[in-house]
C-alpha cells in the first residue's frame, strides 16, 4: 500500500482503481490529505443494516460501498462543517512560517487566494464551507472565515480564487482534463467534502479491515445508512472511520475518523444543510471587485521559478523527494508502484520509509532553542534500538520516526510499531 494514496475515479465498474490509484508524493505535504493513510485498506465483511432510525431496506456493505462507487450527484449545494484535531501543540504562529514555506503564500511574489495555499488552512481547527455543484463545468466552494470569506470557483475554462479579506484575486483555467498536474483549484489539490475523504478511505482493499453496515441516521435532513471502517491489526492509530451514505444518492453526508487512543475525532466533516435541486447559474458568476489585486497563474509559477513560492504540484513532488532522497525500493519488501516509497508492512501497520542522505533531526538544544527548539522537543520522544537511535514525533494520527542517520518511517501507527519498523530494515 503506498500512503497518502490519491484518485479522483470512482464511477461504477471501477473497483480496481479503488483499490490502486495513482500515487502522488505531493500528497504528503498536504496534512488533510492523512486520511489516505488512515484508511489504508478495507477488506469487505458483510453485514446488514437492521436496526437503527429511519427504517430503511436492509443492505450489505459491499452493496453500500458499490452505492457509494455509483453516486454520481451533478447538481446540489450545501452548507457543511469539518474539523480536524490532530492533537498538535499550540505553535506560537510558528505553522504559519511552514506553511508559506511549503506554499510561497509568505513571499510578496505570492497571492493570499492562491488555493493550493489557502486550503491548507483545513488542516487544523473547525471551519464552515458553503459548496455548489452543477455538473463538471461548475463549481464553487466558499470557505466562512470571521467577518470574510474565501471563495473558489470554477466555472467554464475560468477558475476563480477570491479572498475578501485582503481583496486578492487569483486567476486560472481548466483548459486541460481534471486531474492533469500543473493546474491549481482543482478538488484534487486537498480533500475537503465527506465524499472526497469518503474516496481517499477507499482507495484499497483486503482483509485487513472490518467493514459493516452500523444502522441508520439522519444527516442534514436526509435518510442514511452508516457504514463503520475498523482494522483488525494492532498498532494503529486509527480506532474507526463511520461515514453516513445519502440513502437516495448514496452520497456519502458525513465523514467521522476517531483515533484508537480514544477521545475527540481526529477529522469530522459532515453536512449540516444539502439540496439536490439545480443551484442558480447566477452562483458561479464572479468579477473581480474594484481595486482589487489580481494575480495569474502563470504569474505565480513565474514567481516560483525565481523565489521558490507558490509550487506546483510537480515542483512540490521534486522538493519533497530531494528533501528525503526519493523512493527506495531496490529489493525492499513493500515496494510501492508509480515511484512511491519503500514501504514496510501491510494495511493498517504501513510505513512509509525514506532516505533523508543526512543527519536526523537536532534537538531543542541543537537548534538554537527558542520556538523552532521548543516545538521539536514538544512533538518528539528519544528512542533506540536496533537501527541506533532517533526521535519519534507525534500526532493523534499520523507518527514519524527520524533516526540520527537521517531515515525517516512515517504511518498511522503507534511509536511501538515505528521501531519495530526501523529494526526490520536493519
Amino acid at each position: 500500500m503506498a500512503p497518502y494514496a490519491s484518485d479522483d475515479s470512482t464511477t461504477a465498474g471501477e473497483g480496481d482503481e479503488l483499490r490502486s490509484g495513482r500515487r502522488k508524493a505531493a500528497r504528503y505535504v498536504v496534512p488533510v490529505a492523512v486520511v489516505g493513510v488512515a484508511a489504508a485498506t478495507i477488506g469487505l465483511v458483510p453485514a446488514l443494516a437492521d436496526s437503527g432510525d429511519p427504517d430503511l431496506p436492509e443492505i450489505t456493505a459491499q452493496q453500500l460501498i458499490e452505492k457509494i462507487a455509483k453516486s454520481d450527484v451533478q447538481q446540489m449545494s450545501g452548507t457543511f462543517k469539518i474539523t480536524t484535531d490532530l492533537g498538535l501543540p499550540d505553535l506560537g504562529g510558528l505553522e504559519s512560517s511552514f506553511a508559506s514555506g511549503a506554499m510561497g503564500s509568505g513571499s510578496g511574489d505570492g497571492s493570499s487566494a492562491d488555493p493550493t495555499a489557502k486550503l491548507t488552512e483545513l488542516a487544523s481547527g473547525t471551519h464552515t464551507l458553503r459548496v455548489a455543484l452543477d455538473g463538471e463545468d461548475k463549481q464553487k466552494l466558499s470557505l466562512l472565515e470571521n467577518a470574510s470569506e474565501y471563495s473558489l470557483i470554477h466555472n467554464g475554462k475560468d477558475i476563480w480564487g477570491y479572498d475578501s479579506k485582503s481583496n486578492e484575486v487569483f486567476h486560472g483555467t481548466a483548459d486541460e482534463p481534471q486531474g492533469e498536474k500543473g493546474k491549481k483549484g482543482k478538488a484534487e489539490e486537498v480533500p475537503t467534502t465527506p465524499k472526497e475523504l469518503t474516496e481517499e478511505a477507499l482507495k484499497a482493499a483486503d482483509d485487513t479491515t472490518s467493514v459493516t453496515v452500523d444502522g441508520t441516521s439522519h444527516v442534514a435532513g436526509r435518510d442514511a445508512y452508516r457504514l463503520l471502517i475498523k482494522p483488525k491489526q494492532s498498532g494503529t492509530t486509527v480506532g474507526a472511520i463511520t461515514v453516513a451514505v445519502d440513502a437516495k444518492t448514496g452520497m456519502p453526508l458525513k465523514f467521522t475518523l476517531t483515533p484508537s487512543s480514544g477521545g475527540a475525532a481526529v477529522i469530522d466533516a459532515g453536512f449540516t444543510q444539502v439540496s439536490f435541486d439545480k443551484p442558480d447559474a447566477s452562483t458561479f458568476d464572479f468579477t473581480p471587485p474594484k481595486g482589487a489585486k489580481v494575480t495569474e497563474e502563470g504569474a505565480l509559477e513565474e514567481a516560483a521559478g525565481e523565489h521558490g513560492s507558490a509550487k506546483s504540484e510537480d515542483e512540490l513532488r521534486k522538493q519533497f523527494e530531494k528533501e528525503f532522497g526519493g523512493p527506495k525500493s531496490e529489493g525492499k519488501p513493500g515496494k510501492a508502484p508509480e515511484g512511491g516509497p519503500e514501504v514496510i508492512g501491510e494495511g493498517w501497520n504501513s510505513v512509509a520509509v525514506f532516505d533523508t542522505g543526512g543527519e536526523g533531526i537536532p534537538s531543542g538544544a541543537e537548534a538554537g532553542g527558542g520556538q523552532l527548539g521548543g516545538f521539536l522537543d514538544s512533538l518528539g520522544d528519544k528512542v533506540s534500538g536496533k537501527f541506533g537511535s532517533g526521535t519519534v514525533f507525534k500526532t493523534r494520527l499520523i507518527n514519524a520516526l527520524v533516526t540520527d542517520d537521517g531515515k525517516v518511517y512515517v504511518g498511522a501507527v503507534d511509536k511501538d510499531a515505528l521501531v519495530k519498523a526501523a529494526n526490520s530494515a536493519k
